[in-house]
């Protein structure tokens, strides 16, 4: 006789509500978030009160609220004021610093893609220590050698002279450095010993092959470059005597002292002109970075890629 044993039967269990775990990568992800929105705000901030604050007459920069705009906003006036003012002393400043920001940032990536080409392909006595060297100038500020870089120039002669913001903005350790570092996975060995073969001199190999291989991070050196001679300060401070040789910055500033001090000749309406001329500065700066970013960005990101 077989029997047959009967299991309790086992209660139903009453439906919970579904417990809803966060993705650990999304946990991980909002400090990160919150750090970024931080940093963007830190940047963006200046850049809208500097663009509020050029619409501002003297009394609504100090009566009104920093980041918003007066009940008369007056762009236009500020920006036509900037212009004529001194005789349009404002459009010779901003040509100064066209030709000494472009002029150097040609000049320095050419030199930087040649110099980091042949330590990166070239193998000569002393290139190590040649080439430390260079890493041992990127740690030394350019303000601590813009007094002796004056002291030779006033012993040579081009001080006072365009040529004593360029020359000096020629030399780019970092940039050598990061030319050094790109055109070692740039350009293929390969490529250089097929030109060699076929009878192509070094200057010719240099030119037309591995110069257009380095375009994007010779377009990288370049636009660091332009940015740190746009805005470079006490170089252009201790060099030059002339105001129609001055630069933006150096122009705008006295300006400010202008205003400041109560000089001869400055009024209390200098103040917004310094704001909107500051304004005017980074337009082509931005100009610059929109029409180079996609150059700027492939050049930062290729050499992190070993082929």
């Amino acid at each position: 006789m077989t029997t047959t044993l009967r299991q309790p039967p086992v209660a139903a269990k009453s439906p919970a509500a579904p417990v809803r775990h966060r993705p650990a990568a999304r946990r991980r992800s909002t400090p990160l978030t919150i750090a970024m929105l931080v940093a963007l705000a830190y940047f963006l901030l200046p850049l809208c009160w500097l663009l509020v604050a050029s619409t501002k007459s003297t009394q609504d920069l100090f009566n009104s609220f920093g980041l918003w705009f007066s009940h008369t906003p007056q762009l236009l006036t500020n920006i036509e004021a900037t212009f004529t003012q001194d005789d349009g002393v404002f459009v010779h400043w901003l040509l100064n610093t066209v030709l000494y920001a472009v002029v150097s940032a040609l000049g320095a990536a050419l030199l930087a893609a040649a110099a980091g080409y042949g330590f990166a392909k070239f193998r000569f006595r002393g290139d190590r220590f040649a080439f430390n060297l260079v890493l041992g100038a990127i740690m030394v500020p350019a303000t601590a050698l813009a007094i002796p870089t004056y002291l030779l120039f006033a012993k040579a002669g081009p001080v006072n002279t365009p040529w004593a913001i360029i020359l000096p903005s020629l030399v780019n350790p970092f940039g050598l450095y990061l030319m050094r570092v790109y055109a070692a996975d740039a350009v293929p060995d390969s490529l250089l010993e097929a030109a060699r073969i076929d009878g192509a001199g070094e200057a010719r190999i240099f030119f037309r092959i591995a110069l257009r291989l380095l375009a994007p991070g010779l377009v990288t050196v370049l636009l660091f470059t332009l940015v740190a001679t746009w805005n470079n300060y006490f170089l252009p401070l201790i060099m030059l005597n002339d105001p129609n040789l001055y630069p933006v910055t150096v122009g705008l500033s006295s300006w400010a002292a202008q205003a400041q001090n109560g000089g001869a000749g400055a009024s209390s309406d200098m103040l917004p002109l310094v704001v909107t001329g500051s304004l005017i500065s980074i337009v082509p700066l931005a100009i610059a970075f929109l029409v180079l970013q996609r150059y700027w960005q492939s050049g930062l990101a290729t050499g992190s890629v070993k082929q």
